[in-house]
């Protein structure tokens, strides 16, 4: 995919450790609507790559705004991020999506904890265009770690729609999210991103009243995988074309070693930049990008991370 330069146009201070970019087109044109919950690659000035969600509202063709954390230990991505100034330049890749709003509910609930209020911002700003029924509940150890506290009470346009949770212990946040929980119809959908536990935490609460297919997860950190009972298989493409996966590689190396070439991000099951179609065979999904309900119906998977349970996988490359 092709890479479009961006110029930061803008850089405030969202909470404790926690910046965001206002990002405008180099050539001057607008952006074109995304979708709600989308994330991008973004290129930094030491040349890695990585994901950062779009809290700008979807419709609006000036900008787009991403807010990154500053994490301990940072390889080059975060900290490369905290040093850039208006003006200078960076390159993103196209918005792609893992957190869509589900059609035809009558009513979403939104749950973030910490900088997982990022991809949530985008949905909020949507379900509010359309006249929705909604609720957005966020979570943050206070009000100086809460990025876009104020703009949720003051500027987005949907206060009332807001729940700020400051300092609620982590033991004590399901009784609070289980009387959220009690009013909701079964049709309802709750979207949630932030640390896992805490995303643990909203889906054993929410998961009861409205299944599991109906709360959906964005994950910032991939998942443990145990490797050690890995076995070989086979992948054929849709093209004909086959391949021996060993115990020791992933399907995404087996073809990128073969001159197959496939879009790759993270490489670590998170983005989604791989997901394929899965034609023949059973996938052993160890991802984070796709859904519970993607998950089971078994055909599509994400080819950096995940393998099969079957003996052969015939798949088809999106």
């Amino acid at each position: 995919m092709t890479n479009t330069l961006v110029r930061v146009a803008e850089v405030t201070e969202e909470a404790i450790g926690i910046r965001g970019l206002r990002l405008v087109r180099e050539d001057g044109a607008p952006w074109g609507p995304y979708e709600a919950g989308a994330h991008i690659d973004v290129v930094g000035p030491t040349g890695l790559l990585r994901q950062y969600s779009l809290c700008s509202p979807p419709d609006d063709p000036s900008s787009l705004l991403i807010a990154v954390k500053k994490e301990p230990g940072s390889r080059g991505g975060s900290e490369a991020l905290h040093t850039v100034k208006v003006g200078d330049t960076l390159e993103i890749g196209e918005p792609r999506n893992l957190l869509r709003i589900a059609d035809g509910t009558v009513r979403h609930v939104l749950v973030a904890g910490g900088v997982g209020v990022t991809p949530l911002l985008s949905l909020a700003y949507e379900l509010h265009r359309r006249g929705d029924d909604f609720e957005l509940h966020y979570f943050a150890r206070n009000r100086e770690q809460a990025a876009f506290a104020g703009l949720l009470e003051r500027e987005a346009g949907f206060p009332d729609r807001v729940r700020l949770h400051f300092g609620v212990p982590r033991a004590e946040q399901p009784m609070l999210l289980k009387e959220v929980a009690a009013a909701l119809p079964p049709e309802a959908h709750v979207y949630t991103c932030g640390p896992e536990g805490f995303m643990d935490q909203v889906g054993a609460v929410f998961s009861p009243v409205v299944g599991d297919g109906h709360v959906h997860v964005e994950h910032f950190v991939a998942a443990e995988i145990d490797t050690s009972g890995d076995q070989p298989f086979t992948v054929e493409l849709d093209t004909g074309e086959v391949f021996e996966v060993p115990a020791g590689k992933s399907i995404l190396a087996v073809l990128n070693d073969n001159g197959i070439e496939v879009f790759k991000s993270c490489e670590e099951g998170i983005c989604g930049s791989c997901v394929s179609g899965v034609l023949e065979g059973v996938p052993e999904h160890r991802d984070s990008c796709l859904s519970a309900a993607d998950k089971a119906a078994g055909d599509q998977m994400a080819l950096c991370v995940s393998r099969a349970r079957s003996a052969r996988l015939k798949i088809e490359l999106y």
